[in-house]
């Protein structure tokens, strides 16, 4: 198997140029990858082309909700798999994995790019099949973001309240707080009379979601078929 170092970067086009495209601008040359491109958030409306992709092997969208599906069938229909990592599109999932088919060419998404985040799913999985059995505990989800997130509640902790309704029967409410400069913070609230548990995942620095995107990124670059992935399907695998 040959050693990462030796292979060539893969080819990253970047779509939004905001705090998350310029933090994985910053990593991309460490974590193998060449930005050859770096366009506006509403790609949209440009002809998105090889050639204005900078003939990449990937995009990376961290955009606008409105602007995300839009932007990611471009990429599709230019034959360049695409890694969402705007939130706020889910009612269009369905146009996705239309345009995935059509045009023959992967996408992946995620609310949440941190591998640790995806651990804490994992967990809460198993967390949530034990408390299936008991009922004195009143569950609750509660999502601190920095003030400038335009959606509420977060992608993930909708995915953190799915994932323990499935099994519990029920999708425990979600709290969502917007102050400062919080990267993201999901907490997980299990109350009974005389006791509490509280399951936390925090995010110091948002170049953890970065690094998570190049991952997918290169992960993606490399799929055999086109399909639309999460990160969970990276974990399942070895990522390359």
């Amino acid at each position: 198997m040959p050693d990462e170092r030796s292979l060539p970067p893969v080819r990253v086009a970047l779509i939004g140029m905001g705090k998350m495209g310029h933090a994985i601008a910053d990593l991309a040359i460490s974590r193998g990858c060449e930005i050859v491109a770096q366009l506006d958030a509403h790609a949209m409306s440009q002809r998105l082309t090889p050639d204005a992709l900078g003939k990449a092997q990937v995009a990376i969208d961290f955009t606008v909700p409105h602007a995300a599906v839009d932007n990611a069938v471009n990429c599709l229909r230019a034959g360049c798999p695409v890694v969402i990592g705007t939130t706020g599109w889910s009612d269009e999932k369905d146009r996705l994995a239309s345009a995935v088919r059509e045009y023959n060419c992967a996408a992946l998404w995620s609310p949440n790019f941190s591998l640790g985040v995806q651990l804490f799913l994992a967990a809460l999985e198993q967390f949530g099949s034990q408390l299936a059995s008991v009922s004195a505990f009143d569950i609750r989800v509660v999502e601190t973001h920095h003030s400038a997130k335009k959606d509420a509640p977060s992608g993930t902790a909708i995915v953190i309240s799915e994932a323990i309704g499935r099994k519990v029967g029920t999708d425990p409410p979600i709290t969502s707080v917007r102050v400062g400069s919080v990267p993201g913070t999901h907490e997980v609230i299990v109350d009974a009379p005389f006791e509490q548990i509280r399951l936390t995942h925090e995010a110091r620095d948002r170049r953890v979601f970065a690094d998570g995107a190049l991952t997918a990124a290169k992960w993606l670059a490399s799929a055999s078929e086109p399909a639309v992935y999460t990160m969970r399907d990276i974990l399942s695998a070895n990522p390359k």
